[in-house]
């Protein structure tokens, strides 16, 4: 389509928009506001750069061997910069602690803000601001599924110690870009069989928690978050951190709650928590996958799922309250495609969120017209949302439509055909 027919459909969209009382412009507007914080890991399959021939272990499995991965941090930079420049907005990057850039041997309880500055160099140059995590699996302290609450207390305070210390590099990117780092700690920690004690794996979490947490950080450089999982490959019986757990523990405590939509029963989505807890907690995170039988890490698509927590955020005033992020790693497509997709997928699913007729579907609702409601729910489906995103990605210089893989193919047969 050229840029003219972008244009004239957009109008005409936004025109049968107006007549619902929906502001099409506002709605580009407040999507261009919203940044998503896409993941590293997804173009290296969770390698890293600490070691990156490790085994992966901790519940953590990647699958396929699409070549052209990413094996250097100029590597995954420039295939960073290639999927930014097909995704229309600013955005951000989720960082794994094992993707250090240094020529030193660091210990992970031993990393440092400097080990990580060509991060904060390249997140300045390309505007992008930066999140963090520990690593807390692939490690031969992680071997036998326990970190943070293992029986031995060394091997807890060595996990102690790494978190603290990523709490800290997080704090340094925050400071750097002028906005906070979301430092977010997830650990494997379970049995593959069911246990007979579930208390003290619990009871231990909550004494390391409280150590990592122990020093107050600038809210303005870093905010702490915890992640819940349900199981775990090779932990399919009992995660000590359950969702109950983290719930309980970061409102008692004042931190962020993660949420990952592959972390809970296969039939559970997340989007009926968003508006529960946010009553109670300030912030929320979220990790944005896409679980297929189990906690598969799928690339996003435009599911049912995905549409009704946009839904949620954008309907509850939540988009200000709940930084949304990505997590899923398919090895088995070109690794670029996927965060494209994946990333203009969320997009899509928030721009069909911001075009809806709330105010006449809350009228609705309130004078208990649910069938009118029904009726307006159903017939919106029908609206011309993709001339509204078209002329969306127009406006920030992206391809239109499936155009963007044309570019991608480009690049994989001139960059990363000749990565061996």
């Amino acid at each position: 389509m050229t840029e003219a027919q972008i244009t004239q459909a957009y109008e005409l969209a936004k025109e049968r928009y107006a007549e619902l009382g929906v502001d099409a412009d506002k709605a580009i507007e407040d999507l261009g506001q919203i940044s998503i914080s896409m993941h590293c890991w997804q173009g290296d399959d969770v390698s890293g750069f600490e070691n990156p021939d490790a085994e992966l272990v901790g519940g953590i499995m990647a699958t396929g061997n699409y070549p052209g991965k990413a094996r250097t941090p100029d590597e995954l930079w420039s295939d960073l910069d290639k999927a930014y420049g097909l995704i229309p907005g600013t955005h951000r990057l989720n960082l794994h602690a094992t993707y250090l850039d240094t020529d030193e041997k660091v210990k992970r309880n031993e990393i440092e803000p400097k080990h990580f500055k060509s991060w904060v160099d390249w997140s300045k140059q390309n505007g992008i601001s930066l999140d963090f995590n520990p690593t807390c699996f692939s490690h031969p302290l992680a071997e036998d599924g326990f970190t943070l609450a293992h029986q031995d207390a060394g091997v807890r305070q060595f996990w102690i110690e790494h978190c603290i210390a990523a709490r800290k590099v997080g704090a340094s990117f925050g400071e750097a870009q002028g906005n906070p780092c979301f430092t977010n700690v997830w650990i494997p920690d379970g049995y593959k069989d069911m246990p007979v004690d579930r208390y003290s794996p619990r009871q231990r979490l909550k004494e390391s928690l409280n150590a990592v947490f122990k020093e107050d950080l600038n809210p303005e450089h870093n905010l702490d978050a915890i992640e819940s999982k349900l199981f775990g490959l090779g932990l399919e019986s009992y995660t000590v951190g359950s969702h109950e757990f983290y719930m309980g523990y970061a409102l008692k405590n004042d931190k962020v709650l993660c949420l990952d939509a592959g972390h809970f029963h296969p039939t559970e989505t997340i989007s009926d928590k968003l508006s529960a807890l946010m009553l109670y907690i300030d912030t929320m995170l979220l990790h944005v996958s896409r679980g297929v039988r189990w906690d598969s890490d799928h690339v996003v698509t435009f599911t049912d799922d995905l549409q009704s927590i946009m839904q949620e955020i954008v309907r509850g005033g939540f988009t200000k309250r709940i930084r949304i992020g990505l997590d899923f790693f398919d090895a088995s497509i070109n690794r670029i495609a996927a965060w494209v997709i994946g990333t203009r997928n969320t997009q899509k699913a928030l721009m069909m969120a911001l075009l809806e007729p709330r105010e006449t579907l809350q009228a609705l609702e309130n004078s208990g017209d649910y069938s009118s409601r029904l009726a307006l729910l159903e017939e919106q489906k029908m609206l011309p949302f993709a001339a509204v995103w078209d002329y969306f990605c127009l406006k920030h210089g992206v391809p239109i439509g499936y155009e963007f893989m044309q570019d991608i193919k480009d690049y994989e047969s001139t960059v990363l055909s000749f990565r061996s």
